[in-house]
C-alpha cells in the first residue's frame, strides 16, 4: 500500500510535467501579442513561432512511448521535465530569431513528449482496481488543462511581465521534480532496444508529421499551392506516409503497431479521440476568439469561462473515474451521455450574436464543461481495455499521435472556415448594404440605435461614422463566420454520436477484464 501511495506521487509529478508543457504552449498562444512587443517579433516571425511548436508537438507525441520503454519510466520523465523547463526559461533572453525558433521548436518537443508519458505512466504504475481514475486523470490534460491558460495569460500580461509566461514553468518544474524523485519508481532501462533502432521509422515519421502539420498550420497564411514551399511540404509529407505504414507494419521494434487498429473498440478509441479533439474548439478556442476579436475583452477579463470549464473538470474527475470503475455501468452509456451534453451545449453556442459578451457563454460552457470528461475518459478506457500490457506503449503512441495532429487539424478547420465562410458572408452582406442602401447606409430617418452613417445628400452623419460602420461590418461578418464553425462542430459530434451507437462493443472496467484474461487459458 505504501509503495502504491509513492507511485501515485510519483504519478501526479508526471502530470504536473504534463501541466507545464501544455501551459508552454496555450499561455503564450493567449500572451502572443505582449510576447510580440517583448521580444520585438513581426507578424510573420510570430506565425513562425506558434507553428513550430505545434509541429514539433505531432513529432514527440508519436516518439515518447519508445523512449520510455528505452531509457525507463523514471529516466525519461526527468529528461522531459529538464527539455521543457531548460527551453521555457531561456527564451526571454533570445533576442537572435534562429536560436527562439530552436528553443521553441524544443518546447514542442517536451509538450509532445509529456502527454504519451502520463497516459503511459497510467497504464504502468496503478493498479487495476483505480486505473479508471488515472484516466480521467489524464484526460484533464485535453479538458482542463488548457482552460487554465487564459487565467495565467491574464495575470502575467496585464498584472505581473510577459517574461512569466515562460518563467512560469520554475515553480512548477521544482514541484515536478520533487515529486519525481520521491514516488517515481526505479526501473532499469533497456539500452538494447537501441541495437533494433528503427532509425528508418524516426525519418519517415518526423518527415511526415512535420511536414503535413507545417503546411495545414501555414497554408492559408502561404497561400496554399500556390507557394512552392506548401507543395514540397505537401509531397514529402504525402510520400512519407504509405512508407511510414509499410516500415511500421513489417519492423520488428516499431514505433507505432497499426495492426491494433483492427480491433474495433480501440479503432473506435482512436477515431473518437481525434474528433473529440476538434469538438473541444467549441469550449475553449471559439469561445475566446470570439470575445477577444469581437468583444474586445483582454484575457483577464474572460478568464472566467475558462476557468468554469476547468473548475467542472475537476469536480467530473472522481465522479466519471468511480461510475466507469462500477461492472453494471457501460462505459459506451457514460460517453454518449457526454456527447449529448456537448450536443446542448453546442446547439446554444449556435444562437450566437453580436451583442452576446461573457454571461451568455457561462450556460453553455458549463452543460459542455460536463460532457467532456465523461466522453474522454470513457474513450480511454475502452482503448486500453483492448490492449494487452506488453502492447500498451503502441496503444498510448497511437492514440496520442492522432490526438496532436487533430490539434493542428482544428487551426486548419478554423482558417477554412474563415476563408470560405467568412468571404461569404462579406460579399452577401456587401450586396445587402448596397441593395439597402437608403436604409442601411444612406438615409433621411435613422433609427435612435443604428443611424445611418451618411445623411441623405453623402456627407457623414457624425465624425467616425463610416469607422463605424465598418467595425460593425466586420463584427458581423465574424460572427455568422463563428456560428457556421459551431454547426461544423455540430456535424462532427453527430458523426462522433453515430460512432458510438455502432463500432464499440461492451467493455468493463479494468480490474474485471484483466482479471478474466489471467484466467483464460494461454
Amino acid at each position: 500500500m505504501a509503495s502504491q501511495a509513492r507511485s501515485i506521487m510519483g504519478l501526479a509529478g508526471v502530470l504536473c510535467t504534463a501541466l507545464l508543457t501544455t501551459l508552454n504552449e496555450q499561455v503564450s498562444t493567449q500572451g502572443l501579442p505582449d510576447i510580440m512587443g517583448g521580444i520585438g517579433m513581426s507578424h510573420d516571425p510570430a506565425t513562425w513561432f506558434t507553428s513550430l511548436y505545434s509541429a514539433a508537438q505531432v513529432v514527440g507525441a508519436g516518439l515518447s512511448p519508445w523512449m520510455a520503454l528505452t531509457f525507463s519510466l523514471r529516466r525519461w520523465a526527468f529528461i522531459v521535465l529538464g527539455l521543457g523547463v531548460v527551453s521555457s526559461v531561456l527564451i526571454p533572453f533570445t533576442d537572435t530569431l534562429s536560436l527562439l525558433y530552436i528553443l521553441r521548436t524544443l518546447q514542442g518537443i517536451a509538450g509532445g513528449f509529456a502527454i504519451p508519458l502520463m497516459m503511459f505512466s497510467t497504464l504502468r504504475i496503478l493498479s487495476l482496481d483505480i486505473r479508471t481514475y488515472g484516466l480521467a486523470s489524464y484526460a484533464l490534460t485535453a479538458t482542463c488543462f488548457p482552460y487554465l491558460s487564459t487565467a495565467l495569460a491574464g495575470l502575467w500580461t496585464d498584472f505581473v511581465d510577459w517574461r512569466f509566461v515562460f518563467w512560469q514553468v520554475i515553480p512548477l518544474g521544482a514541484l515536478a521534480w520533487a515529486l519525481l524523485v520521491y514516488g517515481m519508481p526505479v526501473t532499469e532501462p533497456d539500452h538494447g532496444r537501441f541495437r533494433m533502432f528503427n532509425w528508418r521509422g524516426v525519418v519517415l515519421f518526423s518527415g511526415a508529421a512535420w511536414c503535413l502539420s507545417m503546411m495545414l498550420l501555414l497554408g492559408d497564411w502561404l497561400d496554399w499551392f500556390n507557394s512552392p514551399f506548401i507543395c514540397v511540404l505537401g509531397l514529402v509529407g504525402t510520400v512519407c506516409v504509405p512508407l511510414l505504414v509499410w516500415n511500421e507494419w513489417n519492423h520488428v521494434l516499431p514505433f507505432f503497431k497499426f495492426q491494433l487498429l483492427g480491433r474495433r473498440n480501440y479503432l473506435y478509441g482512436v477515431t473518437a479521440i481525434s474528433l473529440f479533439v476538434l469538438v473541444s474548439l467549441a469550449s475553449s478556442t471559439v469561445p475566446g476568439r470570439y470575445l477577444t476579436q469581437i468583444a474586445g475583452y483582454r484575457p483577464e477579463q474572460s478568464y472566467l469561462i475558462t476557468l468554469e470549464v476547468a473548475a467542472v473538470q475537476l469536480i467530473m474527475l472522481p465522479i466519471v473515474g468511480y461510475l466507469l470503475n462500477q461492472r453494471y455501468i457501460d462505459s459506451r452509456v457514460v460517453g454518449f451521455v457526454g456527447m449529448t451534453c456537448v450536443f446542448i451545449g453546442l446547439c446554444g453556442d449556435t444562437f450566437l450574436t453580436s451583442v452576446w459578451l461573457r454571461n451568455e457563454f457561462y450556460l453553455w460552457q458549463f452543460v459542455q464543461a460536463i460532457g467532456g470528461e465523461m466522453i474522454l475518459a470513457s474513450l480511454l478506457l475502452m482503448s486500453t481495455n483492448a490492449v494487452v500490457p506488453a502492447e500498451s506503449a503502441f496503444a498510448v503512441a497511437l492514440v496520442n499521435m492522432p490526438r496532436s495532429l487533430m490539434q493542428v487539424v482544428g487551426t486548419w478547420l478554423i482558417q477554412l472556415v474563415h476563408r470560405w465562410r467568412g468571404t461569404l458572408h462579406s460579399q452577401r452582406l456587401t450586396d445587402h448594404l448596397g441593395v439597402e442602401r437608403y436604409q442601411l447606409f444612406q438615409g433621411s430617418s435613422p433609427t435612435i440605435q443604428s443611424p445611418t452613417p451618411l445623411t441623405p445628400d453623402g456627407r457623414p452623419r457624425f465624425a467616425g461614422s463610416m469607422a463605424l460602420i465598418k467595425q460593425q461590418f466586420h463584427h458581423q461578418t465574424q460572427v455568422l463566420e463563428l456560428t457556421d464553425l459551431f454547426f461544423v462542430l455540430l456535424g462532427l459530434l453527430v458523426i462522433l454520436m453515430l460512432c458510438v451507437l455502432i463500432l464499440p462493443v461492451r467493455t468493463y472496467p479494468p480490474w474485471i477484464v484483466f482479471a478474466r484474461s489471467r484466467k483464460s487459458p494461454s
